[in-house]
């Protein structure tokens, strides 16, 4: 049998399905959220605090939090069920936004290569450039010399595989990036749009951490207790265990907020939306520590897993074993990377028209929206569709300056 949870952190209504206890007293909800990651409860928080708005989060998932969603494995380690997730932004108003849920852990991640039998820093920088051709470079002139000699030049740079060869050349091209992408899209870089490496820098300095941005760093108690503590909100109820499409004409509401995939909601009218997946193999170790950073990547297509993550070095506990995550790129399973190709971006445009003309339903979130975010982009989107949402409401609520009163022209994107 369908193991169906409603969740509320009013104990007392739990389990009462439509709101009968709300301030109005009509039975039902003002929105049904579908999904329980970070689009669908930034929204879900925002509108039951901001708005006094009734919120029913239904996620088919047998948890909260989506891909962004940890807990203690067997041994007793924290990880991510779906890969790391670490968080980053240049944002303060994504930081203040959040830190009502959380406090924080600092945290720089830094990635490894394993390239010609060694492990370098990537993005490459002058460290990963001294090592593979036993260099001594010590200045940035000296590292961008170096690099301006291999790349070659492209005329027109349409792919991938333009954005890499034109800014470092072919060899340093096929030993980070060649093999790697075509292991994690199951497509050569020259059949992807530039958008997928144009997202990774080459440094000529010897700055090491993956991410530059103004803020690293991490939900001290985890991303499952910050969305717990995102979704403690009387007016909003949760039901996991469970796909929208068996309450949706039960239980009455007046909008829909779809974080799912957009093409699922219209049944494929027009085919499926190409997504990359993955498979995930967790392992417990009996020892401290696996590898000297929170991420490897093993770009050679010899090696069938693209990165081994430990997460010990994301969450800092401390603990006598440790847990890694094996990571195997697959083209079955649950959608995570919308595929960058134009055929694929013009079959989005055709679900996008025909969402825009289907009444009481808002599509939002990477599947929503067909476009890879980051979460601090997630967070900003959720945080401007609700900015617009409160716009549009005709009297401002009767609670709009309690707890959760930051207005949201601060905090939307």
């Amino acid at each position: 049998m369908r193991d169906v949870s409603l969740r509320d952190s009013n104990p007392e209504m739990a389990g009462s399905g439509a709101s009968e206890g709300s301030s109005n007293g009509r039975r039902g909800f003002d929105y049904l959220i579908v999904g329980a990651g970070f689009a669908g409860s930034v929204l879900a928080e925002r509108l039951a605090a901001g708005l006094n708005k009734r919120v029913l989060v239904v996620d088919r998932r047998p948890h909260i939090g989506g891909n962004a969603y940890d807990h203690y494995d067997e041994a007793g380690v924290l990880i991510h069920r779906y890969g790391p997730h670490i968080f980053h932004t240049n944002a303060q108003r994504i930081v203040d936004y959040l830190s009502q849920f959380t406090e924080w852990r600092p945290y720089e991640h830094r990635v490894l290569a394993q390239v010609d039998g060694q492990q370098v820093p990537i993005p490459i920088n002058l460290t990963t450039l001294n090592r593979l051709y036993g260099l001594n470079m010590t200045t940035e002139q000296e590292a961008a010399d170096f690099l301006a000699s291999r790349a070659e030049p492209v005329q027109d740079i349409q792919t991938s595989e333009d954005v890499v060869i034109n800014g470092i050349g072919r060899e340093l091209y096929q030993k980070f990036f060649r093999g790697y992408t075509r292991k994690q899209w199951g497509l050569d870089p020259s059949q992807l749009d530039k958008s997928v490496t144009a997202r990774i820098p080459t440094r000529t300095n010897t700055d090491d951490r993956y991410f530059t941005d103004t803020f690293q760093q991490m939900p001290k108690h985890g991303y499952t207790k910050m969305f717990e503590k995102m979704l403690a909100h009387p007016n909003i109820k949760v039901m996991i265990n469970t796909d929208y499409r068996e309450i949706r004409d039960e239980i009455q509401h007046d909008h829909l907020i779809f974080c799912g995939p957009i093409d699922e909601y219209f049944d494929y009218r027009f085919g499926k939306l190409p997504y990359r997946s993955l498979k995930f193999e967790h392992r417990q170790l009996e020892q401290e520590q696996f590898q000297a950073v929170g991420t490897v990547n093993y770009p050679s297509e010899d090696v069938p897993y693209t990165r081994i993550s430990e997460y010990k070095h994301l969450t800092g506990q401390m603990h006598p074993k440790t847990s890694i995550t094996y990571e195997y790129p697959s083209a079955d399973g649950d959608p995570y990377y919308p595929i960058p190709r134009p055929e694929n971006a013009e079959l989005y445009k055709r679900y996008q028209k025909l969402a825009d003309e289907t009444p009481g339903v808002t599509f939002v979130g990477r599947l929503g929206t067909y476009k890879y975010y980051n979460m601090d982009q997630v967070v900003g989107q959720a945080l401007a569709l609700y900015k617009r949402i409160e716009e549009a409401e005709p009297y401002p609520a009767a609670n709009d300056k309690s707890a959760h009163s930051q207005s949201l022209a601060e905090q939307a994107p």
